[in-house]
């Protein structure tokens, strides 16, 4: 199968799996006689993990590392779990940063009135790191 195809079978793009190539996430595809990459089906079993891991949000390292426990057929499961439940970790702390975020969004648009006034806390936070909500 060449790397367009592997591409449409397992919905990771051809430049990201040139890419992954690169950086040694997967091992080099082999070769046709005219250079052209091919991938055989563990190839295609790789990318795909390595997709549904992106789709998951892991890092690359820990795709790296998660990858190196699925073909260790000795591996512990304690360290698969570790490494999600890391994960889920950096996840929620993540999603508190977006709730502040939204919650300082939502209280500086509430104190812009939108209006013809130049004056605007939003502008003003973004300028400075200060708004004043009296101002609009």
């Amino acid at each position: 199968m060449n790397i367009g195809e592997a591409a449409e079978a397992t919905g990771v793009t051809a430049k990201m799996i040139r890419h992954y190539e690169q950086i040694g996430l997967i091992k080099a595809a082999g070769r046709t006689g005219a250079g052209y990459r091919v991938y055989g089906p563990n190839d295609l079993s790789t990318l795909s993990f390595i997709r549904r891991s992106r789709d998951l949000g892991f890092s690359i390292a820990q795709i790296r590392d998660l990858l190196a426990l699925w073909q260790d057929r000795a591996r512990a499961s304690s360290e698969v779990k570790r490494i999600a439940s890391d994960h889920i970790a950096e996840m929620r702390a993540k999603m508190r940063l977006l709730e502040d975020m939204v919650g300082t969004l939502e209280h500086l648009s509430a104190n812009c009135h939108g209006d013809a006034r130049p004056d605007c806390p939003i502008l003003q936070q973004l300028a400075t790191g200060n708004a004043e909500t009296s101002c609009c």
